[in-house]
């Protein structure tokens, strides 16, 4: 090993010109990016728009999954749905009847049931089912996920899930899903 390694960090360079080189190498980054027409940039935040998102949350996830969001995928706590009796706010209706074009699904925390979901948010979601059991291994959690995503025949990289802790943070990732959005955030964003 040549002495002058001992000890290199790989930080930047302290040689002159490191200023134009990192501008250089930035220019270049940018020009290998692809420039989309102005109509596929329309299409896409008439999209972002049609499932509640803003543009630059649905493009970034967009770009990570490199497919488009087909569905949304709610826990109860993200609605707000809650026990003994569960009624979903006015925010949270409203934002579900104005979601088109795109599957909305909910995973049932216990003790509250399908029925129960049913019961409060009435045509509002197309795919209901079992959330995974606090605590469940990894495997049991991506077992829940996975059935109630190919029961509604979803890609798990088109799934976006909307939660409200780190626990359906979890889900999302044991799911393969296209990323997850805290509920805050989603129902925060302007339709």
């Amino acid at each position: 090993m040549p002495l002058a390694s001992i000890g290199h960090n790989n930080g930047p360079t302290l040689e002159p010109g490191g200023a134009w080189r990192t501008h250089c190498w930035t220019r270049a980054r940018a020009e290998l990016l692809p420039t989309l027409p102005i109509e596929v940039v329309r299409l896409r935040v008439r999209r972002a728009a049609e499932i509640g998102l803003d543009y630059r949350t649905y493009a970034s996830f967009r770009a990570a999954s490199g497919h488009d969001i087909v569905a949304l995928l709610f826990s109860t706590n993200a609605l707000r749905l809650l026990p003994p009796k569960p009624a979903l706010p006015a925010d949270r209706h409203a934002k579900l009847e104005q979601i088109v074009a795109t599957g909305r699904g909910a995973l049932v925390h216990r003790p509250l049931s399908i029925e129960d979901l049913l019961e409060a948010a009435p045509g509002l979601l197309d795919q209901i089912a079992p959330a995974p059991r606090a605590f469940a291994s990894w495997s049991e959690t991506r077992q829940a996920v996975t059935s109630a995503i190919r029961a509604a025949c979803w890609p798990a990289d088109g799934v976006l899930m909307i939660g409200d802790n780190g626990e359906e943070r979890g889900w999302s990732e044991a799911g393969r899903l296209a990323g997850y959005l805290p509920a805050e955030r989603y129902f925060a964003a302007p339709a």
